[in-house]
């Protein structure tokens, strides 16, 4: 296929795309649009294979995000099968969720931590990237602290295999170079082109190692705001990241093509 556009964290595996997928698919295809569709926990990962086993430019992240599904835990042997499909490419989301946290923050923390750690292991053992997932409280920049701390004690004992994406990336610039100097791309979504306040880190990360999403069906990018987000708008994402950068619109689409399939180790011969 002919890739044009790759939005790396999309979550078409969803019930909102139920009644329209196949139209959704065919313009993704009809522009050159592949993406990463991203389970949430154990059903919704099998869900995301069963989806990408029926299209060329779907690939897959499985695993367990820090809180959409509070009642399951990350069990390695629920994902042993899975994590060998040809289309599963990362292991995730998963990470630090603070913004949602209610009761017991502590406790919420620990449970958090513990099935994070769990899938860095599991991310290692099968040699996989971490699709990663840091939403830190109001005002502060918590989770990714927390993130960064724990990915930093993995990293001394396995840099070679330790490596991801950070998903929906709004920290500093600060902390943008600290995932940076481990080898931790940033992706960034629609939210770029109606907010401002990324615009630095957009601009002075490395090329080579950011990536574009849509996080479908959250969080439309300009113009279509308030609508149900879908990967063929990782496009609108494309174009406001060369404008921030002020560089030549192609030279950045290809390059984040690339990166994508450097990423998630997808032969570059599907493009």
């Amino acid at each position: 296929m002919n890739i044009k556009f790759f939005d790396v964290h999309s979550h078409v595996n969803f019930s909102y795309f139920d009644e329209d997928r196949e139209a959704v698919m065919t313009r993704m295809k009809e522009a050159g649009v592949a993406t990463i569709t991203v389970g949430v926990d154990s059903a919704s990962s099998k869900q995301a294979v069963t989806l990408a086993e029926q299209y060329d430019n779907i690939w897959v992240s499985i695993g367990l995000h820090p809180m959409d599904n509070q009642k399951e835990s990350f069990d390695p042997q629920d994902y042993a099968d899975l994590v060998q499909h040809p289309k599963v490419v990362a292991i995730g989301e998963c990470g630090l969720d603070y913004f949602r946290i209610k009761g017991d923050t502590e406790k919420e923390k620990k449970r958090q931590e513990q099935n994070f750690i769990k899938q860095i292991e599991f991310a290692i053992e099968y040699d996989k990237p971490l699709m990663l997932h840091c939403r830190p409280s109001r005002g502060t920049l918590d989770a990714y602290e927390d993130v960064l701390s724990i990915l930093n004690s993995y990293f001394k004992i396995h840099a070679s295999k330790l490596r991801g994406n950070v998903h929906f990336f709004v920290g500093s610039v600060a902390v943008a170079r600290l995932f940076l100097d481990i080898g931790f791309t940033l992706s960034f979504p629609g939210v770029i082109t109606f907010a401002s306040d990324y615009d630095k880190v957009v601009a002075s990360a490395p090329i080579d190692m950011i990536l574009s999403e849509t996080d479908a069906p959250f969080a439309a990018p300009v113009p279509y705001r308030g609508k149900r987000n879908e990967p063929l708008y990782v496009k609108e994402v494309v174009r406001r990241i060369a404008q921030l950068r002020k560089e030549p619109y192609e030279n950045v689409r290809e390059q984040l093509v690339s990166n994508a399939l450097r990423v998630f180790n997808i032969p570059s011969d599907v493009a």
